[in-house]
């Protein structure tokens, strides 16, 4: 249970997080954008300059995310296969 108890506040300090990837763009000067997939369409969205390094830690953490998702999800099948019951914690 340790195990999974640190996942979730590993989760819960993930949050803060934005979906897609930061590129560059631009022959003249930089400019940056956010590329996301809104309904099946690719979105790109422009990234003030002084916002970038707050950007990428943000898409960042959606990665971080979702390697702790995986891992949790992993940790709670085997904690079902060992009959522990997970409605004793308080998330479902």
């Amino acid at each position: 249970m340790k195990r999974r108890d640190r996942l979730v506040r590993q989760i819960k300090d993930n949050l803060d997080f934005l979906i897609g990837s930061v590129s560059t763009k631009g022959l003249k000067y930089e400019a940056y954008n956010l590329t996301t997939k809104v309904d099946g369409k690719t979105r790109t969205r422009h990234i003030p300059k002084d916002m970038v390094s707050l950007v990428r830690r943000m898409t960042k953490r959606h990665q971080r995310l979702k390697e702790l998702i995986k891992e949790l999800g992993t940790t709670n099948w085997l904690l079902i296969r060992e009959g522990v019951d997970l409605e004793d914690y308080g998330t479902l």
